[in-house]
């Protein structure tokens, strides 16, 4: 069942399956298992990006197709939705007219982004695709009356959708996760690991973008080793050749360019619902562009794991790192020099060399260089019992 559910490609490697089973088990349990809203919000915001990246390495993994207007599909979600609830209301219909409408628009886009790849294709489509993000980045900007400009909009998500609603009366359980292993270590009291949890709204809505999240993810595992699939990795290997077998490659690039599409879109309307604000910083921005690139990369290109692990470390980092930084410079002599370059006003130095650690130790990414190492057990395994005497069970 389960080699049917993952499409017949499971993780291949002990060390990534349990790191992808601890992901999913916080993230199901994430609202129980950490106090506060900030780390709530930053869960949301990983199965935004898990749709985000695994969507765009769809596109530049399997197929090799480097385009930089991903965050402009992903920002048409984002303020569809909020445009919509800006007009006519915070009601699901508004919700929902508003995210037909995006991808709508998206679809038409991405169409013509993907017939360009008639007339220009590597550098030349990368460099078209930046050029029409900027356009439609300056755009929305401009439009002030309706996009609101640099100010942005606030999204008017359903009363269901928000803190006020209270679908469960009362209070539930919480097990901080944090707290308890502070108290392993004796840093805090074990009476301070349980919280009260109070479902709302807000609940519900993290919820929806999990399961969407997941739902994408075992969709886009079926697409990637689906026939289709097939092809999209042969014209990255090999365009020329897949051209010789009779596959009309423009077609599929075309296809997977409107899917990659859509599925950002449909980030960017989970996005608006989320962070119920969206402006040109956070949804268009070039900054965002390359942020994803850099999750594909560290996660490993042409893995849809790879989206999960990479989403899931750059924003740990991004949220952490500073925090992290800053108890450490409380350990350490003040005013010294150690002191001084491991402040937390120094984080993006470190984040940036983390990143470049993790390149150099995981070229392939983190799923592919795991996947590499449990590749290379498993056939030294065989010489190493042939060696001591014993025998290979594969060989009976």
């Amino acid at each position: 069942m389960l080699t049917t559910l993952f499409s017949g490609d499971s993780p291949r490697s002990r060390p990534l399956t349990i790191v992808l089973l601890a992901m999913i088990a916080i993230l199901a349990l994430g609202p129980f298992l950490f106090p506060g809203v900030r780390a709530f919000s930053m869960m949301g915001m990983i199965c935004v990006f898990i749709i985000l990246v695994a969507s765009y390495d769809l596109m530049l993994g399997y197929t090799h197709i480097v385009s930089f207007a991903h965050t402009m599909f992903f920002g048409i979600g984002a303020y569809g939705v909020a445009m919509a609830t800006s007009a006519w209301g915070k009601g699901f219909d508004a919700v929902l007219l508003g995210a037909a409408a995006a991808l709508l628009l998206t679809v038409i886009l991405a169409l013509l982004l993907g017939l360009l790849s008639l007339r220009v294709k590597a550098i030349f489509f990368a460099l078209v695709t930046l050029a029409v993000a900027f356009a439609f980045l300056s755009l929305v900007t401009q439009l002030y009356p309706i996009t609101g400009g640099e100010d942005g909009m606030r999204v008017r998500v359903p009363r269901e959708l928000g803190p006020a609603f209270r679908p469960v009366e009362g209070s539930l359980v919480g097990v901080s996760l944090p707290d308890a292993l502070a108290a392993l270590v004796g840093q805090a009291a074990w009476s301070d690991v349980l919280f009260d949890v109070r479902v709302t709204g807000r609940t519900l809505m993290y919820y929806v973008a999990f399961t969407v999240s997941v739902l994408v993810f075992l969709f886009l595992l079926r697409v990637v080793n689906s026939p289709f699939g097939k092809v999209l990795q042969a014209i990255r290997e090999n365009e020329f050749r897949a051209q010789a077998l009779g596959y009309n490659t423009v077609l599929y690039r075309t296809a997977v360019v409107i899917l990659s599409a859509l599925l950002a879109c449909v980030a960017g309307v989970l996005f608006a619902l989320i962070n119920r604000y969206v402006n040109p910083e956070n949804t268009l921005a070039f900054e965002l562009m390359v942020f994803i690139l850099l999750m594909c990369v560290i996660g490993g290109m042409g893995t849809m794991y790879g989206a999960v692990v990479g989403a899931t470390l750059f924003l740990l980092a991004q949220n952490y790192l500073q925090d992290l930084l800053k108890l450490l410079a409380q350990q350490l002599t003040p005013d010294s020099t150690l002191a001084h370059l491991v402040g937390p006003e120094r984080w993006l130095l470190w984040f940036g060399l983390l990143f470049v650690l993790s390149v150099y130790f995981f070229p392939s990414g983190v799923v592919g260089q795991l996947r590499q190492w449990s590749a290379q057990t498993r056939r030294q395994a065989p010489l190493e019992d042939a060696k001591l005497g014993r025998p290979n069970p594969q060989s009976r």
